[in-house]
């Protein structure tokens, strides 16, 4: 690898952490979005199983990722500082409530809070790695917070239609997210564009699949299914689960491509580089 002015792609972080971002998103999306839709019984059992299961691989990918896996303990140690170790400090928090709430539904709502804060401290820890353009761009914060939702928007109506629940008003929720996520994107592309070169900014539209398509494609489908006349069973049902399909996928692959193919380094600041064999004016 060669360093300079020129940037380069960062290697610290791979799939397996993307896989932290992906999971922890998608389950925290997915419980905020049960609790708000008013999920029941059975559903509302297996909901808060997955949020949490999701979760749970989720920091499983990141606890991998360390060569010394025993040294993550590092990360509870400096809370006042580093937002991973806020979000390490939540986690117990918010897995401890989540499960609590199988038993006791009253402390769902405190659990989906707690998924807010742990969504909100991932975002946040892309944000904080400044040498990134891309990642340090404050548009990336509510970029990477409504993908989560609009993830776990997609999970709900995968899951909640075999139960017969999801009305229309979280029908259409999942697609105000689609929607949302789809002009934060816009405004973080073009804010982007202003700034990167052009290695960095190739990096970024490759990451475009993932919220344009991933959000527009879900969307029309939502608007087909809020404008059509009611649609047979069958029909509906194959309906909102391609729609939570795509919402889901491309919230994951907008996240994979953001942490392992758009981290570039910003590059050195020289603005005169010494050329060997030329004199100093």
């Amino acid at each position: 690898m060669s360093y300079g002015p020129n940037p380069w792609q960062q290697t610290n972080w791979d799939a397996r952490a993307a896989g932290n971002f992906i999971g922890g998103g998608a389950g925290c999306g997915l419980l905020l979005f049960a609790t708000a839709a008013g999920a029941q019984g059975t559903l509302r059992v297996v909901l808060v199983i997955v949020a949490l299961a999701l979760i749970g691989v989720g920091l499983l990918c990141v606890w991998a990722e360390i060569g010394r896996p025993w040294r993550a303990l590092n990360v509870f140690f400096h809370p006042q500082t580093s937002w991973m170790s806020r979000e390490a400090a939540v986690a117990p928090l918010l897995m401890a409530g989540g499960a609590a709430s199988l038993l006791w539904p009253q402390l769902q709502p405190l659990a989906a809070v707690l998924a807010a804060v742990f969504l909100y401290c991932q975002a946040r820890i892309l944000q904080a790695c400044k040498g990134i353009p891309a990642w340090r761009e404050p548009m990336t914060v509510p970029l990477v917070a409504a993908t989560g939702l609009a993830e776990g928007a997609g999970l709900y109506w995968i899951l909640a239609p075999w139960w017969g629940q999801g009305n229309i008003l979280s029908w259409l929720t999942l697609g105000a997210l689609l929607l949302l996520r789809f002009v934060l994107g816009s405004a973080w592309r073009r804010r982007l564009a202003a700034a990167l070169r052009p290695a960095p900014l190739r990096a970024v539209d490759r990451t475009a699949l993932g919220w344009k398509a991933g959000s527009l494609l879900p969307l029309a489908l939502v608007l087909i299914g809020a404008a059509a006349p009611p649609l047979p069973s069958v029909a509906a049902l194959l309906l909102q689960l391609l729609a939570g399909l795509l919402a889901l996928g491309g919230g994951a692959l907008f996240k994979f491509m953001l942490v392992t193919k758009a981290g570039f380094n910003q590059g050195f600041a020289l603005p005169h580089l010494p050329v060997r064999g030329v004199r100093r004016g």
